[in-house]
C-alpha cells in the first residue's frame, strides 16, 4: 500500500463512526478541480508504511471505530484487499472513497463483505464525464458499471458531487438525478480553493445556487443535502 497520508481522528468522513482516514497515492483521473493534486501521480510521496499505520489502528482500538480508504483513488493499490483484512482483523469498519473507475475491484471487495460504507464521486453528467475527469477520450463504461453495482443496494453507499462554478449548472443535475435515481443518500459538496488543486482558477458556488441544484436532485434520490454548507 503506498500510504501518503492520514488522518488520525474524523467524525465527518465515515457517516456515524469515529474514523480515521488514510490517504493512498496515485489516480488515473485528471479532474482539474482535484484538491489532492500532490497524491495524483506515481510519485506521490510514501509517508507511512502499513505496520505504521496498523501500529496506529492497535492503539486507538476502543477509541476509533471505523477506517476510511480514499486518495487518489485506493482501488489502484495491488495489495488493497490484503490491507483491508489486517485492518478488519483489528476489529475495525472500513469505507472506501473511489471514483468508480474499477468496478471489478469494488464489486469483488463488497462481495466478499470486506467494505462497510461506499462513497462513489459522480464528477457530473454522463455526457460530460470525460472533460470533468480530464481525460477528454475517456470510455466511461466503468463509471457506469460502478454506479449500477453500488445501486444494487448489496452495500450501504452514497454518491456525492463537488461542485465548481465554472463546471457545473442547474441542467447537469437534471441529468445526474435521472441518471442516479433511486440512490439512497446524494450529497452536493462545494468546491473549496487551496494551493493543492491541479489547476487555479475555480470558484464556488453561493449557497442559493447549491440548494437551487439540490432541490433538483432531490425528486431523484431517497435523501440529499448540501455537505460541509451551513443553511
Amino acid at each position: 500500500m503506498k500510504i501518503c497520508g492520514l488522518q488520525k481522528t474524523t467524525l465527518l468522513d465515515f457517516p456515524g463512526h469515529v474514523a480515521a482516514t488514510i490517504f493512498t497515492g496515485g489516480c488515473n483521473f485528471r479532474c482539474p478541480f482535484c484538491h489532492n493534486s500532490d497524491l495524483l501521480g506515481s510519485d506521490a510521496e510514501v509517508q507511512y508504511t502499513e505496520e505504521d499505520v496498523l501500529k496506529f489502528l492497535a492503539k486507538r482500538k476502543g477509541i476509533l471505530e471505523g477506517v476510511a480508504i480514499t486518495g487518489g483513488e485506493p482501488t489502484l493499490q495491488p495489495d488493497l484487499r490484503e490491507f483491508i483484512l489486517r485492518v478488519r482483523e483489528l476489529g475495525f469498519r472500513i469505507k472506501l472513497d473511489t471514483n468508480g473507475s474499477r468496478p471489478d475491484v469494488l464489486r469483488s471487495l463488497c462481495e466478499e463483505g470486506l467494505i462497510d460504507y461506499v462513497a462513489m464521486d459522480i464528477k457530473t453528467c454522463k455526457e460530460r464525464y470525460p472533460e470533468l475527469i480530464g481525460i477528454p477520450s475517456a470510455n466511461i463504461g466503468s463509471i457506469l458499471e460502478s454506479v449500477d453495482f453500488l445501486k444494487q443496494g448489496s452495500v450501504p453507499y452514497e454518491f456525492r458531487t463537488t461542485v465548481v462554478k465554472e463546471l457545473h449548472e442547474a441542467e447537469d443535475f437534471v441529468r445526474i438525478g435521472e441518471w442516479i435515481s433511486g440512490c439512497p443518500n446524494y450529497y452536493l459538496q462545494n468546491y473549496v480553493d487551496s494551493e493543492n488543486v491541479l489547476v487555479s482558477g475555480f470558484s464556488s458556488h453561493t449557497k442559493e445556487e447549491l440548494l437551487l441544484f439540490l432541490e433538483t436532485v432531490k425528486p431523484y434520490v431517497g435523501h440529499a443535502e448540501l455537505r460541509g454548507v451551513d443553511y
